[in-house]
Order: structure tokens, then C-alpha cells, then sequence
């Protein structure tokens, strides 16, 4: 495998075991895009955990704000 693939998918978050399950399939391109979008689907669901955390915290904080003002 090239080594900047590599690098890649180690930028991408890929642990040791995903990295040697895509090196066994690099000649099956569908199996090995299988791969890489289910990656990228649990990516994008951690991003989307974080982004419900984070507008939580911002209800918060204006409901704080919201309180301070009032008195």
C-alpha cells in the first residue's frame, strides 16, 4: 500500500485494524469504498453527537443569561 494512503487514513481517525482490513481488500474497490464510507458515516455521527452537545451548552448558557438579566 502507498504510504500516503496510509498517512491518509490515519488523518482520517482509521485504527490499526481498519487500515489492515483496507489493505486486504485494495483490489476490490467496492468493498474497500464499503469501508471508507463507513468510516466517514461514524465520523459524521460523532460530529453530529457533538453539535446536540454543543447546542445544549448554548441553551444553558442563554437560559443563565436570560436569568442575570432579569435581576
Amino acid at each position: 500500500m502507498d504510504d500516503e494512503i496510509k498517512e491518509n487514513l490515519i488523518a482520517a481517525g482509521c485504527d490499526d485494524d481498519f487500515i489492515n482490513e483496507f489493505v486486504s481488500c485494495i483490489n476490490d474497490r467496492k468493498k474497500c469504498s464499503r469501508l471508507l464510507a463507513g468510516h466517514r458515516r461514524e465520523l459524521l455521527d460523532r460530529v453530529h453527537e457533538e453539535e446536540r452537545r454543543i447546542s445544549s451548552l448554548d441553551y444553558l448558557i442563554y437560559n443563565m443569561e436570560k436569568q442575570r438579566s432579569k435581576t
